[in-house]
């Protein structure tokens, strides 16, 4: 149980009406689960507005209402408090209802359009080897020590994400590291965390459905490094022509690294291969089994995240060395006719253009690469005839089919993608909009040493169609098919 006025704490409030000496049971923001004694956060979001609903979260038992405009009747016996922004409100209380456990072990953000789930992954990794307990709170999955959670957001909810760190703090966990979303910081639910530390990875063209302008989306991420402590790190990819932005106005201290750029933390490549890559750290050699020239940047901010939460630098190269890829990040298997099958999450031009090109540098150049590439429905349509066109640019051929059309018809997603292919390209490009006929294509046209890629799903494990979720796995999908080719 616990009063209301100890949860306001911080909270931007504008009017009260009723009392704030009340108990309370828990924070709800969707009307449907309220109970007897909750308090209810009227959330403005794209699809409803909270603000439609007090009345029915009253009707089930709420004793106070959270919201920016008051309701035009005020029902006696209910607190109302009018805040300035509810989803700030929102994340306040969720912090203050579970007593801040933020602020009791080291919690680390990692933000930026590609990298964040490779990167908290391999950080909880790493620090799991050192025989610390650990926490993660990622696309992929959320882990507490040795306890695995299914996620579904990048950045959760407020609630959410405050429930599961006071599930670390009573489990003995002492480091967390979190994926930061541009959703996240727009919507304010990282706003009352208190982070030790920030990573910036690199910027591309990604969620224009979301942020009007990609200088809107830049300025977001921008503002989760404005709002670190003095007591923080803030460390920075500057080979990415963004990253000395994220650093301009914070008051953390700044640390950058870079293969390209002189920086606090610098790597060079010495060898690239499908096994893994030969990179020279500062002035020390590690062998990782990690893949591309994205994943050496990958590596440079684990490793200095490790150095600046005070692990010794050898030993974190040591355990650099033992760590493993990430599911559906460059996840590959060889088959028995030396067929290469790589499913990689890529999902933006720039992610695309990178796992293409690392391929690119590990390949012969005597076998065809055939990559199989979509784009997502209800999301930024802009990048569709971008992803089709670096598909068909740099590969054998290009198969283009269906990522996860949600509401929208596939065809005319692929109408679009199309639109991106030039025209000496055509005659190399497939249009196949079944996603699974797609795939069996590409193992059917592949031959001994033959790669192919399948892009843009990664880990996850269904499709969504018209609302619906079907199971589906590239990784299970084509290992299936060219084992049937096989036999």
């Amino acid at each position: 149980m616990k009063i209301l006025k100890d949860i306001l704490y911080k909270v931007a409030i504008e009017s009260v009406a009723g009392s704030t000496d009340v108990d309370i049971q828990k924070i709800e923001f969707d009307s449907r689960k309220v109970e007897a004694g909750d308090i209810f956060v009227a959330i403005r979001g794209s699809l409803s507005d909270g603000h439609d609903y007090i009345q029915k979260a009253i009707e089930l038992g709420a004793i106070a209402v959270i919201c920016d405009t008051l309701p035009s009747t005020i029902e006696k016996g209910i607190t109302y408090i009018q805040v300035k922004d509810t989803n700030a409100a929102l994340a306040f209380m969720a912090a203050n209802y579970f007593e801040n456990p933020s602020e009791k072990l080291k919690l680390v953000g990692v933000t930026g359009t590609n990298g964040k789930t490779t990167i908290a992954s391999l950080l909880f990794q790493l620090f799991k080897k050192a025989g610390f307990k650990v926490g993660l709170l990622s696309t992929v999955k959320i882990m507490v020590d040795d306890t695995e959670y299914k996620a579904t957001h990048t950045t959760p909810d407020s609630i959410t994400i405050n429930h599961y760190l006071n599930e670390m703090i009573e489990s003995g966990v002492t480091h967390c590291f979190m994926e930061v979303s541009s959703h996240g910081i727009h919507q304010k639910r990282t706003e009352a965390l208190h982070f030790v530390g920030g990573i910036f990875t690199n910027l591309s063209h990604d969620h224009l459905d979301y942020h009007p302008t990609f200088a809107e989306y830049r300025d977001v991420k921008k503002s989760f490094f404005d709002s670190l402590p003095k007591t923080a790190f803030a460390l920075s990819n500057i080979d990415d022509k963004n990253g000395t932005v994220m650093l301009q106005n914070t008051v953390a201290r700044k640390f950058t690294y870079a293969l390209k750029s002189y920086a606090d933390f610098k790597a060079t490549i010495l060898e690239s291969q499908l096994s893994g890559l030969l990179l020279k750290v500062n002035d020390n050699e590690v062998w990782v089994k990690l893949i591309g020239t994205f994943n050496a940047y990958n590596v440079l901010a684990i490793y200095g995240t490790a150095i600046e939460l005070g692990m010794d630098s050898l030993e974190a190269l040591r355990l650099l060395s033992d760590l493993e890829s990430v599911s559906g990040r460059f996840q590959y298997i060889v088959t028995d006719s030396k067929i290469t099958a790589i499913v990689d999450y890529a999902h933006t031009p720039d992610a695309l253009e990178n796992v293409l090109k690392t391929i690119a540098d590990i390949r012969t150049k005597n076998e065809q690469l055939i990559t199989i590439v979509g784009c997502g429905g209800n999301r930024d349509k802009t990048k569709r005839p971008i992803m089709a066109k670096i598909a068909a640019d740099l590969s054998d051929k290009a198969i283009l089919t269906s990522d996860n059309p949600r509401n929208e018809d596939p065809e005319v997603i692929l109408d679009e993608m199309e639109k991106g292919v030039d025209a000496h390209n055509y005659k190399k490009t497939l249009r196949i909009t079944d996603r699974k006929q797609a795939i069996k294509t590409a193992c059917q046209l592949a031959e001994s040493n033959d790669i192919i890629l399948i892009a843009g799903k990664g880990h996850e494990t269904y499709q969504e169609i018209n609302g619906v979720r079907h199971h589906f796995d590239d990784m299970e999908t084509v290992k299936e098919i060219l084992e049937q080719l096989n036999k």
